[in-house]
Formats: C-alpha cells, structure tokens, sequence
C-alpha cells in the first residue's frame, strides 16, 4: 500500500510539473511576442512611446490580478476564474516588458533574452539534478531582499540630485542574483524533492511564481547590460 500511495504521489506530481511548465511556455511566448513586436516594429513602438498612460493602465491592472491571484486562494483555484485571471495578468505584464523593452536597442534586447534563457535553463538543470535544498534558504533570500530594498531606498533619495550608475548598476545585479535564487527555489518547491513543497492544487501559484521570477530577472538584466535607443 505504500507503495502504491507513492507512485500515486509521483505520477500526481509529474502531471503536476507538465502543467505548469505548459501554461509557463505559452505565458512566455506570448510574453516574448509582445517584447518583440515593440522592439522590431516601429510604428508599435512609437505609439506605446506617446502613450505612456497605457503603461498605467497595464500596471494597475497586473497589481489587480497580482492580489488577486496571490491572496484569494479559493479564486485561483476556481476554474475558469484562475485561467481568466492568469491570462488578464499575463498580457498586462508582457505589455509592460514590452514597453518597456521599447525604449533599449534592439542588441540589447535580443541578449538579455538570451542570456535570460541561458540562464532559466542552466537553473532548472540544477534544480532537477542538485542535491542543494534551496528551500530551506529563506533566511538568505528575505537578507537579499532587505539590501535590495534598502539599495531602492538610496536610489529614491540620491537620484533627484543626479544620476549615480554605479549604485543603479549594483541594485540591478542583486536583483539578478536574487530572481535567479528564486527561480531556483521555486522550482524545487515545483518538484517537491525538498524539504519544502507546494501542492499539486497550486499549479496557477506555481506558474505565476516562476513567470514573475524570469520577467523580473529578465528586466534587471535589462538594465545591467542594456543600451538606450537612439
């Protein structure tokens, strides 16, 4: 019987993984398509450029979904609410990279999707294979998490004096650093071989946590080795 229950468990958990990294592939096509069409297009990026109000408009309502989604765990659990929801947040997030993204040289852009790719596949190798439990290094992440805030309050006070690079350039490679130990963490709490996991029922929690992970890495990426636009 206990065996039994465990290859339950197992064959629950797989179908759990194939889930979430299917609804993760379409969120970031769809994600890479909209940065794409306000890199390369130039009429898009133009409008989205006078338009900056669209941008409000799209941040307000992926905070919207955000709270909605990481807070009310019987809506996103609720089928089709979670799904509405999850796509409403996602074409709101990727409008927002795509502006973003408008705003850097095409290079630039087209490496730090590279490089964010490399580096999402090199992490998920790690975590399927690593015997290190990144789940049980919460004490590490929330200290990253109080530099880089206090790295965002120092650079909320020095820039209305002027422009400092070398503190922005710092914020941005801790924030690699820390969305890179995040995916990691994540995707163990994905795979549950680790001390910590989350449950088969939160696949839209799962899926919402990796995507944010690789947006948000991709953005800091973005601004260490960006290039304004001519």
């Amino acid at each position: 019987m206990q065996a039994q229950f465990s290859w339950d468990d197992q064959t629950i958990r797989r179908t759990f993984i194939r889930k979430v990294y299917a609804i993760l592939m379409v969120q970031l096509f769809v994600t890479v398509a909209i940065v794409a069409l306000f890199t390369f297009c130039a009429p898009a990026r133009f409008f989205i450029q006078t338009n900056p109000s669209l941008y409000m408009a799209s941040y307000l309502t992926f905070f919207a979904t955000y709270i909605a989604l990481s807070c009310c765990g019987d809506l996103r659990r609720q089928v089709p609410w979670n799904i509405i929801l999850l796509v409403v947040f996602t074409l709101s997030m990727a409008f927002m990279m795509g502006f973003v993204s408008s705003f850097y040289n095409t290079k630039s852009v087209v490496l730090c999707l590279g490089i964010t790719a490399i580096v999402c596949f090199s992490v998920t190798v790690f975590s399927f294979q690593s015997k290190v439990d990144v789940t049980s290094c919460q004490g590490v992440l929330f200290s990253l998490c109080v530099v880089m805030l206090l790295c965002a309050i120092m650079l909320s006070i020095v820039v209305p004096f002027g422009y400092v690079p070398w503190l922005h350039a710092i914020y941005a490679v801790l924030g690699a650093i820390l969305f890179t130990l995040f995916l990691a963490f994540d995707t163990q709490m994905l795979l549950g071989n680790k001390r910590y996991a989350i449950s088969p029922e939160e696949y839209v929690f799962a899926t919402l946590s990796i995507y944010l992970d690789i947006i948000y890495l991709f953005s800091f990426l973005l601004q260490i080795t960006g290039g304004g636009r001519d």
